[in-house]
């Protein structure tokens, strides 16, 4: 058993380097304050179809603490609400979300 276990351990360690050497990104960046290579500042814009990122509103273990502000969102989790020309689309689901979100009034973010 310890035997499997270490050379499972040894291939997900050979494989990490070779993943980001392709350019391989997981899907949520949180160095980035990406999802899928999708800005999650900005300007954005709520849509019932067709999102770029599928978000639930939680009130506690977010992926991202959002602010929700009138100018410059130009910070990590903060949101000018748009209709029209949006960096990002999002679509608020209940369930199977890409990303859980929870509404702030300070220190927007990844947790």
């Amino acid at each position: 058993m310890a035997v499997v276990l270490a050379s499972t351990m040894a291939l997900l360690a050979t494989m990490a380097p070779a993943a980001k050497a392709a350019g391989i990104n997981p899907p949520l960046d949180r160095k980035a304050c990406t999802y899928k290579g999708k800005k999650l500042y900005g300007k954005i814009q709520i849509v019932t179809a067709f999102p770029d990122i599928k978000v639930q509103e939680v009130t506690a273990f977010p992926d991202l603490k959002v602010e929700k502000v009138k100018a410059f969102p130009d910070k990590c989790g903060q949101w000018q609400i748009v209709t029209a020309f949006p960096d990002t689309k999002v679509q608020i689901v209940t369930t199977f979300p890409d990303v859980k979100v929870q509404y702030v009034t300070a220190f927007p973010g990844v947790p």
